[in-house]
């Protein structure tokens, strides 16, 4: 496929929420202004900014985006596309695209952890999928597939194909992916981001030999989280 190519984003809080951060820090001002001026005792305003300070503070946390860099070798090598806990290692039927037995890892995403998600291997994207759907317990065996999802089926180098399914779970409302059918993927490069708490799933063959346990920390873009045959 050529050198590996890596952009260099520098970004420290993601795109995803500039907007909301500032209309909603406009707003804390501009309440927390008049609260000062409006009443002779600090109480109000202090109670304020307690509360929505606080929760500004918690959003612009969910929206940071660190910069990673993966540095080992990505030629069968699969890297967690979330930050987040790993919650499914297990075969699985799936017969929507494989029609075959494929090795599921999945990574919870609480509400505390990054939400960018990140492309799990180099390769080529063959097609990007958005299906409408419920809002289970991210957790849950069924949010898989019965939640809001997007399909992100990549095309490796040695034609083995992976597929990443970002799901929406019982507070995300959004699934945003900024992959785009048949361009070229790597490693370091930014999949998509998930608003609130949710779940990336990674179908793999079977000759895939995962390197996380159950409920193991991951970090996305950093964790080696399975190795192809």
């Amino acid at each position: 496929m050529g050198e590996r190519i890596k952009k260099l984003k520098k970004i420290r809080i993601h795109r995803e929420g500039t907007d909301e951060l500032l209309y909603s820090l406009f707003f804390v001002i501009a309440i927390a202004v008049i609260l000062w001026r409006s009443f002779d005792t600090p109480i109000p305003f202090a109670l304020f900014i307690a509360i929505f300070g606080t929760a500004w503070l918690l959003m612009l946390n969910f929206y940071r985006c660190p910069i990673r860099y993966f540095n080992g070798d990505t030629e069968k090598t699969v890297v967690a596309p979330a930050d987040g806990k790993v919650v499914v290692i297990e075969e699985t039927d799936e017969d929507e695209y494989f029609h075959d037995k494929r090795l599921m890892i999945s990574i919870f995403m609480s509400p505390l952890n990054v939400h960018a998600n990140w492309f799990p291997v180099d390769g080529r994207v063959k097609f990007v999928k958005h299906f409408d759907g419920n809002y289970h317990r991210a957790w849950l065996p069924k949010a898989s597939l019965e939640n809001e999802h997007a399909d992100t089926m990549i095309e490796m180098p040695n034609g083995e194909n992976i597929l990443v399914r970002q799901v929406a779970g019982a507070m995300a409302r959004r699934i945003v992916t900024y992959a785009k059918d048949e361009e070229d993927c790597y490693i370091d490069e930014h999949l998509g981001f998930i608003k609130l708490g949710s779940r990336v799933d990674v179908y793999l063959p079977l000759g895939a030999q995962p390197c996380v346990k159950m409920g193991q920390p991951t970090t996305g873009d950093l964790t080696v989280i399975a190795k192809l045959p």
